[in-house]
């Protein structure tokens, strides 16, 4: 359920659940959530990938912990598409991790693309995992 307040939310506090469990594993800890604008196409029959597809795109990246539940989902999605969709929901949650203050559930989801930062011997930077998912419809409350 929805939250107002006066001040505006930071969106440093999330959880994201991929479909399986409630977004507190390990392997749920995304540091990135790209929203993709959401736009009303009435020409397109549900469950059918929509002609734009990066309109309906939604992206959540995370750091490498040797978890292949992406490459997994994304390998399934190319082999069987009609298995491989699930709910997939991001939570705000308030500053001080106390509650949840808005979500977004993205129905039928789907992954598209998974990618990974690149590789640099002489940068330490956290390696960074990206799954671009399609999704059918999104809902807030």
């Amino acid at each position: 359920m929805s939250e107002r307040r006066d001040r505006p939310y930071t969106g440093a506090n999330f959880l994201v659940s991929i479909g399986e469990g409630d977004g507190r594993a390990p392997a749920d800890g995304f540091a990135e959530v790209i929203f993709p604008p959401f736009v009303t196409d009435r020409t397109r029959e549900p469950g059918t990938v929509p002609d734009d597809l990066a309109s309906r795109v939604l992206v959540l990246r995370r750091g490498v912990t040797g978890s292949l539940d992406l490459y997994k989902w994304w390998d399934e999605a190319r082999r069987a598409p009609a298995r491989a969709t699930r709910t997939v929901t991001v939570q705000l949650l308030g500053e001080g991790h106390t509650g949840v203050v808005l979500t977004w559930r993205f129905l039928r989801a789907y992954p598209v693309s998974v990618s990974y930062s690149p590789l640099r011997a002489m940068d330490a930077a956290v390696l960074m995992e990206s799954i671009e998912l399609a999704f059918d419809t999104v809902e807030m409350s």
